[in-house]
């Protein structure tokens, strides 16, 4: 038997929500086949069975929040599929006529591609399947206009709440009324009463956001949160940027931002100021050793923080790679535990929805967390004279119990000395 358990999906995660099970016990299974699917502050996502064979226990029912590690079912690896039943007694059918042919339908539509609908995570396409839905007609309300399960759920229900219209009746023959003399006008009848709209909708949290929000929380309780906010000219950078945007994304297929550069810079920074890059345990400083950086990605109904791990030793195009991988993955629910844990360091590019600052919350246990503003043309005052240059508004928050705000302001400057004064090559 092979036990299958909550896997641990956060650094500070210790539960997580059953909240459905795809698979009955008694069901044959493949390895990496999606088994359930869980909730915590982290992230929805499916879980695949560890190993193949049959369903044998499920040990916890949907709805109920274990601990990490907890054992949720078990799987008989050595479990086969049902035995096929005995053949039927052979006899002679009597001779039946010819069937009519079978009605002419239509083919069946192509499965749409991620080309026409972007990203789309194993439930959905799942759902789709099973209740032979084309995706084409629902329109997605999820990040990027991607097609979300609730987005499915709301179209099969708009489905069977449709009312059918009944055939038309025959027509009636009907004879002219008799003629009457006029009468007084009767009075016109009072309109209904107007019912009001409710003034207010109620409806629970879902447990993604119920998490985020202990989380958040306890990260206020637990840091002396501080921000510190720097400009920087981004102008070499975005040169260099639409030099080889064009290029990187004919040969790779993915789209060169600004974010990677600033992954890059901030790794920089973290060796010359490698206590930014550490964590508090009661009164001890851990200094870690790698570079992991949580890259924080918007969802549907929350974030998550996926981390790149070894930063340090990736260039531009292997942050880039890694950032829009870990991005495509967390929005179709398919990162692995271990990607979205062990992170030592963060970072949020509220700028990519127009925000010029922000003061995020920082990740425990870590520290600190970059804040990327928006990259945008502004006047600048060089020399004496107005130029136009590419800037942002960058901030780090951090945690005051351990980083003092001359430190911070250090670390700001390496960062901005990076990228205001970069030479690496891209391609």
């Amino acid at each position: 038997m092979i036990d299958v358990v909550m896997p641990q999906m956060g650094e500070s995660i210790v539960e997580g929500t059953l909240t459905k099970w795809l698979k009955k016990a008694g069901e044959r299974v493949e390895r990496d086949e999606s088994l359930f699917e869980i909730s915590t502050d982290k992230v929805d996502t499916e879980i695949p069975a560890p190993s193949a064979g049959v369903l044998a226990e499920v040990l916890v029912e949907e709805g109920k929040t274990v601990a990490i590690n907890t054992v949720v079912a078990r799987i008989d690896e050595k479990g086969g599929s049902a035995a096929p039943p005995p053949p039927a007694a052979v006899s002679v059918p009597p001779p039946v006529p010819p069937a009519p042919p079978p009605p002419v339908t239509e083919p069946a539509a192509a499965e749409p591609s991620e080309e026409e609908l972007g990203p789309l995570s194993p439930l959905v396409r799942k759902m789709a399947r099973e209740y032979s839905i084309d995706l084409r007609k629902i329109k997605g309300t999820g990040a990027g206009g991607r097609i979300t399960k609730q987005d499915v759920e709301a179209f099969l229900a708009a489905q069977v709440a449709a009312p059918v219209a009944p055939p038309p009746a025959p027509p009636v023959p009907v004879s002219p009324p008799p003629l009457v003399p006029p009468s007084a006008p009767a009075e016109a009848a009072p309109p209904p009463p107007r019912t009001e709209a409710p003034k207010a909708r109620v409806e629970p949290m879902s447990i993604m956001r119920s998490r985020i929000a202990e989380h958040m929380v306890l990260s206020q309780r637990t840091s002396a949160h501080v921000t510190t906010v720097h400009r920087i000219d981004l102008t070499k950078v975005a040169r260099i940027r639409d030099r080889n945007k064009e290029e990187v994304k004919a040969r790779y297929g993915y789209s060169l931002t600004f974010l990677p550069f600033f992954a890059r810079a901030a790794t920089e920074a973290l060796r010359a100021f490698p206590i930014v890059n550490a964590s508090v345990e009661g009164t001890n400083i851990i200094y870690h050793n790698e570079i992991n950086i949580g890259i924080a990605v918007a969802l549907d109904n929350g974030l998550i923080v996926p981390v790149i791990r070894r930063a340090d030793e990736l260039n531009v195009l292997g942050l880039q790679r890694a950032i829009a991988d870990l991005a495509a993955r967390a929005r179709s629910r398919q990162l692995k535990p271990e990607e979205v844990h062990g992170g030592t360091f963060s970072i949020t590019n509220f700028g990519s929805n127009g925000s010029l600052f922000g003061t995020p919350v920082i990740n425990q246990p870590q520290v600190a967390i970059l804040g990327v503003g928006v990259v945008e043309k502004a006047p600048v005052v060089i020399d004496e004279a107005i130029a136009i240059r590419h800037v942002s508004l960058t901030g780090l928050t951090f945690d005051h119990r351990l980083i003092d705000g001359a430190l911070a302001d250090q670390f700001m400057q390496k960062v901005k000395s990076v990228l205001e004064g970069w030479s690496e090559q891209v391609l």
